[in-house]
């Protein structure tokens, strides 16, 4: 996988560098798989309160709004993974708890503008977003409930980031699996109102949302609290807020947020293009798109492993091994795909009956299940090398990636394929299936010309 004169040192053999990657992968995978199969039940607790997709569609509309008031947040964290995963490889284990402690600062700040934003602005948002008659009401309350959650989830986040740098997957694991059962349970009880809880439908399921999200932050905390941790916040001699750290956060997140800013915008506006074909439709997609979401889990938790290994190695001056372990996670990936879109195909018809019992939705989303069998290799490859990408830093490639695909490609295909050509829904997944076969044609062109192992 390194060609003989890029060896910096001696290449470990595929056994040893396999494992590597499964040890910091399996943990991630497991963490993304379980939040997405948590969350997926989330939404079938929710299709349960109606046949029509009304609250399906409700909770569903919220999503791309709320990804919006948290792009910065998620680019901010690109920067803490680059950042945290080379000084760990350089052993520099000060530089990384600086980067951790300016980021929450700055998580801090950010996070009550924008959850302030979020609540005040939810039924224009909701309205924006394409909500119709019969779901803005929920959708807005929904909104404006969770987005009460939005200051303890970014912390979180910004920890657990720094954590997988370091390739502490475990510990990431254990934090959000506590927090989504916890969650799942208060959903059982506030949805519909069990064992002498109050009915709160949707708005249960909003509430569910901000307690874990609090419970999550608190087991966060107490990871970079101890003593003993690596990542201690508290540190005598170190300063709370390191000036110098702040700029390099801010050059590497100014890329990362271009990047979001193309990824949120391109998904909001795709979003809003299906929204328009009417709530049933919406509800289809909403229900294929949890499917798409469970198999974007097992190339994400890829994904991560390889950005940590990526950073550690650019760290300690070994490009070559950079370059392995992106290629091992792209093998890897490939492989969970075949195996996704395998079981894709044979689910097609039992899927959609987890969320509601209309035949009309049933058929509809069995035959979009069929394209995203299709989507999934082009997606696992693409999401492999972007996290190659953005662990060596070069975050303003890959935003330059998503502006051009997400941003423009994905919602200009697919209001093209859906209005003028007539297409209604099966148009606007042949864009998603456009964008994906674009974006991992740009990716492994930069991937394998190597430059990117430069970036800095």
């Amino acid at each position: 996988m390194v060609k003989e004169e890029m060896r910096h040192g001696e290449i470990p053999r595929s056994k040893e560098a396999y494992g590597a990657s499964l040890r910091i992968a399996l943990p991630a995978i497991v963490e993304m798989v379980s939040i997405s199969l948590m969350g997926m039940i989330d939404t079938v607790m929710v299709g349960r309160l109606d046949s029509g997709g009304v609250a399906v569609s409700a909770v569903g509309i919220t999503q791309q709004p709320r990804m919006i008031f948290l792009a910065v947040f998620f680019a901010l964290n690109i920067a803490v993974t680059a950042i945290a995963a080379r000084n760990k490889g350089a052993g520099d284990m000060r530089a990384v708890r600086n980067c951790l402690r300016t980021a929450l600062l700055l998580n801090i700040l950010l996070g009550v503008i924008v959850t302030i934003a979020s609540v005040s602005l939810a039924r224009p948002m909701m309205l924006l977003a394409g909500a119709q008659a019969d779901t803005v009401t929920p959708a807005a309350s929904y909104f404006r409930i969770s987005s009460i959650a939005i200051i303890f989830q970014v912390m979180t986040m910004t920890i657990c980031a720094a954590h997988r740098a370091c390739g502490n997957t475990k510990i990431t694991l254990k934090v959000n699996m506590i927090a989504k059962i916890l969650s799942v349970a208060l959903n059982f009880l506030l949805i519909e109102g069990r064992f002498g809880f109050p009915r709160l439908e949707v708005d249960g399921a909003a509430w569910s949302t901000v307690i874990a999200a609090f419970v999550a932050f608190v087991l966060a905390a107490v990871t970079v609290l101890q003593k003993d941790s690596p990542l201690r916040f508290f540190k005598k001699e170190e300063a709370i807020f390191d000036n110098a750290m702040f700029k390099n956060i801010a050059r590497l997140a100014s890329g990362g947020f271009l990047e979001q800013v193309g990824l949120r915008m391109g998904f909001f506006l795709y979003a809003l293009v299906v929204a328009k074909l009417g709530t049933q439709e919406f509800a289809v997609h909403v229900i294929v798109m949890q499917l798409m979401g469970l198999s974007f889990t097992f190339a994400d938790g890829i994904g991560i492993a390889t950005s940590s290994l990526v950073g550690q190695n650019l760290g300690k001056k070994r490009p070559d091994l950079s370059i392995m372990y992106g290629r091992i996670g792209l093998r890897l990936a490939f492989f969970c795909a075949l195996l996704l879109s395998m079981t894709c195909i044979l689910i097609r018809f039992h899927f959609p009956l987890l969320f509601t019992d209309s035949p009309e939705i049933i058929e509809t989303a069995a035959g979009i299940i069929l394209m995203l069998a299709v989507i999934m290799p082009f997606q696992t490859a693409q999401l492999v090398m972007r996290g190659s990408l953005s662990g060596a830093g070069d975050t303003r490639f890959v935003a330059l990636t998503m502006i051009i695909t997400v941003g423009i490609l994905r919602p200009l295909g697919g209001f093209i394929l859906v209005y003028p050509l007539g297409l209604g829904l099966i148009g606007a997944w042949i864009a998603i299936l456009i964008d994906q076969i674009v974006r991992m044609g740009m990716l492994h062109i930069r991937f394998a010309r190597g430059k990117w192992i430069n970036s800095s």
